[in-house]
This record gives C-alpha cells, sequence and structure tokens, in this order.
C-alpha cells in the first residue's frame, strides 16, 4: 500500500480551475517531485495534501486512512509536515531555539509545565543542528543566516516531529548554485524514515534527488514515473519546450 493517495483531485477559485483530476502517489522512502509549468497546479496540489487548501473534490488518504476532511493539524499529528516556500523562521531568536520550539510543539501540555524540556532536549537539538551543518552557529540569531541556510533551519524545523511524509515547496528558491548542491546532500538521508514530496523548478536537482516525478500541466496530471522514464516523455518534452 502506498503511504500517500491523491485522486481526482481538483480545486476551483470562482472561475479558475486550479486542478482538474490530479492524482499523486508516494511510497515508503521515496522522493517524489511534481513539477510542471508556472501555474500548472503544482502548489494547489501540494496544499491541498497537506490540507492549506480544501480541494472541491477528490480524496486523499496517507497510511491508509482517509484524511481528505482533515485539518493540517490533524495531518501533522498523523505524520505529515509542510514547509512553504517562504521561510518562516523566528529571526531574532537563536537557532537553537527554533529547534527547540518546533521540538516543544510536539510535547504534551504535561511535560512544558512539568518538566524542563530545554534540558531534556539539549543533545536532540544539537544533534537536528549537526545533521544541518548549522551546529557551529547555533547561538547565532537566525537572522545572521544567509537565505540557505535559513531554509535548511526550516528543513530541520519541519522534521522536528519525526513526520512519515514532508512536503518542500521550492525550497531551492533564491539559493546559490554551491547551497543547491548541498541541500541535496542535506535531504538524502531523512529517506530511511521519511518520504519527501518537492515542488521545484530546478529540474537538474529534482533529476538528482528523486526516485519518481509526477509532471502537471494546466491542472490536469501530464505523465507519472521514473525521472528515466519522465525525461524520455515526448509530451512532457513538448511542454518545456513551450514554455521555453
Amino acid at each position: 500500500m502506498p503511504l500517500l493517495e491523491a485522486s481526482g483531485i481538483s480545486k476551483v477559485f470562482g472561475k479558475l480551475t486550479a486542478l482538474d483530476g490530479a492524482a499523486l502517489t508516494v511510497g515508503e522512502n521515496e522522493f517524489h517531485g511534481l513539477i510542471g509549468p508556472n501555474g500548472s497546479g503544482k502548489s494547489t496540489l501540494m496544499k491541498c495534501v497537506a490540507g492549506a487548501e480544501v480541494p472541491t473534490s477528490g480524496k486523499v488518504s496517507f497510511i491508509n486512512a482517509d484524511i481528505t476532511a482533515f485539518t493540517p493539524t490533524e495531518r501533522a499529528r498523523a505524520g505529515m509536515s509542510l514547509k512553504f516556500q517562504i521561510t518562516s523562521v523566528l529571526p531574532t531568536l537563536t537557532l537553537y531555539d527554533n529547534i527547540l520550539l518546533a521540538l516543544q510543539a510536539h510535547s504534551s501540555l504535561v511535560e512544558l509545565v512539568f518538566s524542563r524540556t530545554r534540558r531534556r532536549l539539549h543533545d536532540q537539538v544539537m544533534s537536528m543542528l549537526q545533521q544541518f551543518r548549522l551546529a557551529g552557529r547555533a547561538f547565532d540569531a537566525a537572522a545572521t543566516l544567509s537565505h540557505g541556510q535559513q531554509q535548511w533551519l526550516e528543513i530541520a524545523m519541519a522534521l522536528a516531529g519525526k513526520p512519515r511524509l514532508l512536503l518542500l515547496d521550492e525550497p531551492t528558491g533564491g539559493m546559490s548554485l554551491e547551497e543547491r548542491r548541498v541541500t541535496g546532500e542535506l535531504l538524502q538521508p531523512i529517506k530511511q524514515h521519511c518520504s519527501l514530496v518537492i515542488v521545484e523548478h530546478d529540474l537538474d536537482f529534482i533529476r538528482d534527488i528523486c526516485d519518481r516525478l509526477t509532471v502537471l500541466d494546466q491542472g490536469k496530471v501530464l505523465a507519472s514515473g521514473t525521472v528515466a522514464e519522465i525525461q524520455s516523455n515526448k509530451s512532457v518534452q513538448e511542454i518545456y519546450l513551450r514554455r521555453a
């Protein structure tokens, strides 16, 4: 059984049909890319999966449960985590405290009130910062980081709850070539315990890290398959030539 299965997803905004029967299937420990021209519905499909948008029609199943009516909070509790394109770290707090708050968000009220969570979670905070090559900046304000480093910090925060599925919306936007390369390296280890759905315009980045791709065009799925299958698909080649 797939980890995530979204089927027949349509989304209408007034007179605009953003999605028209779109589908997405993601397996365990799979990195899956969503690609397509601007306005093809990639981010809208991502939001419908995450619960940030309610689909006009269709069904979303996650770990064999129908979560179509779940709120974003309920989906997070079920094991899903979403990071939007715009960075939302707390800039005046240190990197350490950003990660600590993300971890505390998954603690119960009793744990927060009756335990010293900062001391209890210290090793976990430092481990996560180390994983994303930020441990040396642990007590610097997040505002002092480069754009790419802020993205890495937010990905680390999104992983704080140990999700089964991480959703990333254009994480490499605005990054340098070196930051993009490092981002690919930093994401690879999470495949051991977490699947990934990523919306991205950098096709080289997508090709290097993803196992499978789904291509959207005008709100519909044009093709879905392995990276090699998508690269050789004539319909996919045509939409990118058309865009160019």
